[in-house]
């Protein structure tokens, strides 16, 4: 049975008024679920890093890990939203746990056993897939920037319309990748901003992007932000810049754990998330290379900063 909805989240589903009911019904269901049901935040368990990088590297560190069903377990105990994986990965196990958490389906994914300048996520699995498999949510990759981004931008409006037809919300994994792109500005406060604006234009009721840096990448950005005034010195300062650029804070963005850090540097990140308006975060290999243990301690931890404790 559903809790009532909080004004929060009446408020945040207002933003969506011309979707279908079943879309907003599924949202409701996200905001609604695990320990921050209510608030308006988001912390969700992504694992599609064995398809992205490979078993051994993704779950060597914790053997545990390479079951399917221990991400469902730690996700449900921690208190998270949601849980995100590819199809194959969900249709192994997600039998043990119908109804217990939502479920958001990967649908386009990459490997790295190729790379090119040009990166382009494959899609995996299709959208009566996802219903099949009870889904909350589908989940999308695009790469702002990459020579591909045209084959990209066109699948994400066409899988995105048909997860609509089905009440499935869609979440956009937005990472500026190319070859105009150095690696520094992947994650530069201008390029993360565009590329979470990009997501917001192409339909995603969600947005993920990674944490910015103080880092502008374009010149005429550069001149831009110095003109409108924009601070970018601390991480609260970017955060709140690339909610701005989501339509003025009208859409859910998320920000994701990246790279493998220490317990201290990741909550010292959440909190400057939180205090930026960041709506959540979704960190996978932070919470899954560790022992359950202290995958759980850590994922409790995000969670108690965006309920405010």
């Amino acid at each position: 049975m559903f809790a009532p909805l909080t004004p929060r989240v009446s408020e945040i589903l207002s933003w969506y008024k011309g979707e279908n009911l079943g879309v907003l019904n599924n949202l409701a269901r996200l905001l609604n679920s695990g320990s921050l049901a209510g608030t308006g935040k988001l912390v969700i368990l992504p694992v599609d890093q064995g398809f992205e990088h490979g078993p051994v590297r993704s779950f060597g560190p914790n053997p545990a890990a390479f079951d399917p069903r221990y991400h469902f377990e730690l996700a449900m105990e921690s208190g998270c939203n949601a849980y995100a994986a590819p199809f194959g990965q969900l249709a192994a196990s997600a039998g043990d746990f119908i109804g217990r958490i939502p479920v958001i389906v990967k649908i386009n994914n990459s490997d790295s056993l190729f790379s090119n300048s040009a990166p382009i996520s494959a899609v995996t699995c299709s959208i009566k897939d996802c219903v099949k498999l009870g889904a909350t949510a589908v989940g999308f990759t695009i790469y702002p920037g990459s020579n591909a981004r045209k084959e990209m931008y066109e699948e994400a409006r066409e899988l995105g319309e048909e997860a609509r037809s089905y009440g499935l919300p869609m979440i956009v994994w937005s990472y500026a990748r190319g070859e105009q792109i150095s690696k520094e500005g992947e994650t530069a406060i201008d390029v993360i901003a565009y590329s979470a604006h990009i997501a917001a234009q192409l339909g995603a009721h969600v947005v993920k992007v990674k944490p910015p840096t103080a880092h502008i990448e374009q010149a005429a950005a550069k001149k831009a932000y110095e003109q409108a005034g924009i601070s970018v010195a601390s991480l609260t300062d970017r955060v709140r810049n690339v909610v701005q650029s989501t339509f003025s804070g009208r859409r859910v963005v998320i920000f994701s754990g990246g790279e493998s850090k220490g317990d201290e540097q990741l909550l010292s990140e959440v909190k400057e998330i939180h205090a930026g308006g960041g709506f959540g975060s979704i960190m996978g290999r932070n919470a899954f290379q560790r022992s359950r243990a202290d995958g759980l301690k850590l994922l409790r931890g995000v969670i108690s900063t965006f309920s405010g404790n």
